[in-house]
């Protein structure tokens, strides 16, 4: 008679891994919220100015005073459009209309949506800047 080893206890080993990933995901969550909220209250809004040119940076990085969309925006349209230009080659098998195509308007439509993301950018920095000039007065 033939009696499989991993019938039942691999059931057994799914399940109290899968406890193990909950419980473990709970105390995650617990430990982030209060990470989370001491950061928030003893470092980001403290009034002190940290000595170390490091904790100043993480000071404002965490402040959200520093963007990084910026340039990740900027790279990724140069990535973006090399490779609409790139595929639309891929294309000339197809027709050599929907090669030109997009050659053509894949470039312009990913530039028109890049600038609209850049706007928004703008935007925030313009409002940030008219918020400075406001608060020295």
């Amino acid at each position: 008679m033939y009696t499989s080893y991993f019938s039942e206890p691999s059931n057994v080993v799914i399940s109290d891994s899968m406890t193990a990933a909950g419980v473990l995901g709970v105390i995650a969550i617990i430990l982030a919220l209060v990470g989370g909220i001491l950061t928030y209250f003893l470092f980001v809004r403290s009034n002190q100015t940290p000595k170390n040119k490091f904790l100043v940076w993480l000071k404002d990085f965490l402040a959200f005073k520093s963007m990084w969309i910026e340039p990740i925006l900027k790279i990724s349209y140069y990535v973006e459009t090399i490779f609409v230009i790139l595929f639309s080659f891929a294309l000339i098998s197809e027709s050599f209309l929907s090669f030109l195509a997009m050659l053509v308007c894949g470039p312009i439509v990913v530039r028109l949506v890049y600038e609209l993301l850049m706007m928004f950018i703008m935007i925030w920095r313009n409002s940030r800047d008219i918020a400075e000039n406001t608060k020295k007065k």
